[in-house]
């Protein structure tokens, strides 16, 4: 019998989620020869879906993540990575 107790975080994989498809997007960014970083920062702050590229379905893979969301744990992660 295995007494260990397991945990579960919905946090950890929302956020493995988020990572995923940044990544996924930041990936069809560069291969169309866009700025990723430009194109991601200016989807944040506008919510206009035209500065992510089609290609690969980025696009619609970024629609999936809220964005209020997203601008935390971004700031969350600079804040923890800068200390």
């Amino acid at each position: 019998m295995n007494d260990r107790t397991r945990e579960f975080s919905i946090y950890k994989d929302e956020n493995t989620q988020m990572h995923q498809v940044l990544t996924e997007v930041y990936e069809a960014l560069v291969e169309k020869g866009y700025n990723p970083i430009n194109q991601i920062v200016g989807y944040i702050l506008s919510e206009d879906p035209t500065y992510i590229t089609t290609h690969n379905n980025a696009r619609s893979l970024i629609r999936k993540i809220d964005r209020d969301e997203l601008l935390q744990e971004l700031v969350r992660s600079y804040l923890n990575e800068g200390r």
